[in-house]
């Protein structure tokens, strides 16, 4: 399959300009996608781009990532029901210092490659551009009949908040950047999510009016759940690529927890697996969905791809804890950060480290942490069998507690039945 048609069978192509298949099968092309810079983090809604580039730069293409430092300052209007506030300097700095880190960690920079991956910001042309210079030699290019007839413009302008000049300027300033790439950089493809169709045609055909070339486009669609739900969205919000704002253990419960009907379409899109094997990996899952072969690679691959494959096994162990057959060697090995990852919204009570240290009873423990509303109910709990701490079984109401059974010198899992969890912490 060449790139366009695998890209079809995976299920990542939506519009795409006529004399774009022909123009990536003639010959190495450069293609761009922009990441928009309004937090210092991409999310998961953004790998669909990102794995865009990177199916290209592997088809012998060459990728720009364009990180828009100018177009942060004025938002990009496409699809959104209201204005978004406006960035200082200092956030999209430092915004776009992190989105361009964790860029660096998909494609090939490699500088020998002759499809070696750039990163421009767009802040670089325009910040010597007077608004004066840009209506002058830019907008009397395109003209306003031109950027109302855009859906993402004309519903914005329909709808009940309207749309402000700054915003409505913005496909002109997106055009600008594929005209520049293309007249610098020789960039004759830009890639985008399908909310971006509009944009991105008014950059092809800026490059027509300006520069009398010719530039092509394709889009991806914009995923959704089965359910109805948004993709990339948890109770929590975003699922984030940023292990400091989703943890690689969160991350890979996002991907096992995919709904069957979403497994099916996201191990296409999300991971690099060749068309046979993701055809042998449905079947496999269809004969036995209970097993959830299907979601566990997904996880697996992506969890892998983004976060390395020691944080992907990390996240398998601490899966153990409360799905699992896990041991108190296991939590024993988890380092105090990663406990706590995996443990993330499990009930958390506070108990006197003293009375640890002087060996309280079993009972007393499990009414004082209010675990159980008596100590009764407690024993009977203990005497059935159903109370274990640091995944041993409590095998009697005289049992005592001590210092050398917490975990890292602070915690102890308490687990009440089948399915309960409890996290005490000593203070």
């Amino acid at each position: 399959m060449n790139l366009i048609e695998e890209l079809r069978w995976r299920g990542m192509l939506q519009d795409i300009m006529p004399g774009t298949e022909e123009q990536l099968n003639k010959e190495m092309t450069s293609a761009y996608i922009g990441f928009d810079p309004t937090a210092d983090s991409l999310h998961i809604g953004s790998l669909v781009p990102i794995l865009l580039l990177v199916h290209l730069q592997k088809a012998g293409h060459k990728p720009f990532a364009l990180v828009g430092g100018a177009t942060g300052m004025v938002g990009d209007p496409s699809f959104k029901s209201e204005e978004r506030k406006m960035l200082d300097e200092a956030t999209l700095q430092h915004n776009l210092a992190g989105i361009s880190a964790q860029l660096s960690r998909f494609l090939n920079f490699d500088p020998t490659l002759p499809n070696a991956a750039e990163m421009v910001n767009n802040y670089d042309w325009f910040k010597n551009i007077s608004f004066l210079d840009f209506i002058r030699d830019t907008g009397k290019h395109i003209t306003v009949n031109y950027m109302m007839s855009k859906d993402s413009v004309r519903k914005r302008i329909e709808g009940d908040s309207g749309i402000s000049f700054t915003e409505f300027t913005y496909q002109l300033i997106q055009g600008y950047d594929f005209y520049w790439l293309y007249t610098h950089k020789n960039c004759k493809l830009q890639m985008g999510g399908s909310d971006q169709w509009g944009n991105i045609t008014t950059g092809t055909e800026m490059i027509r009016r300006m520069a009398g070339g010719e530039a092509y486009a394709f889009t991806c669609p914009l995923l959704t759940k089965s359910d109805g739900g948004k993709f990339g969205k948890t109770e929590k919000g975003n699922v984030w690529l940023d292990p400091a704002k989703t943890s690689p253990y969160q991350f890979y419960q996002f991907w096992l927890n995919a709904s069957d009907e979403d497994a099916i379409k996201w191990i296409r899109i999300f991971t690099f697996l060749p068309k046979q094997e993701i055809e042998e990996l449905v079947n496999v899952h269809q004969a036995a969905p209970h097993t959830r072969a299907l979601q566990k690679k997904l996880a697996e691959e992506i969890t892998s791809l983004v976060h390395g494959r020691e944080e992907y096994e990390f996240a398998v162990k601490a899966s153990e804890i409360l799905f699992g057959n896990a041991t108190t060697e296991l939590l024993q090995s988890l380092s105090e950060t990663q406990l706590l990852q995996a443990l993330d919204g499990v009930p958390t009570h506070d108990y006197a480290r003293k009375l640890v240290d002087e060996g309280a009873d079993i009972v007393s423990f499990l009414a004082e942490t209010a675990i159980f509303p008596s100590k009764g109910e407690a024993r009977k709990m203990v005497l059935s069998g159903g109370i274990s701490i640091n995944k041993n079984k409590i095998e009697g109401i005289d049992a005592k507690l001590g210092a050398g059974l917490l975990l890292k010198d602070r915690y102890l899992l308490v687990q009440k039945g089948k399915k309960q969890y409890f996290l005490v912490r000593m203070v």
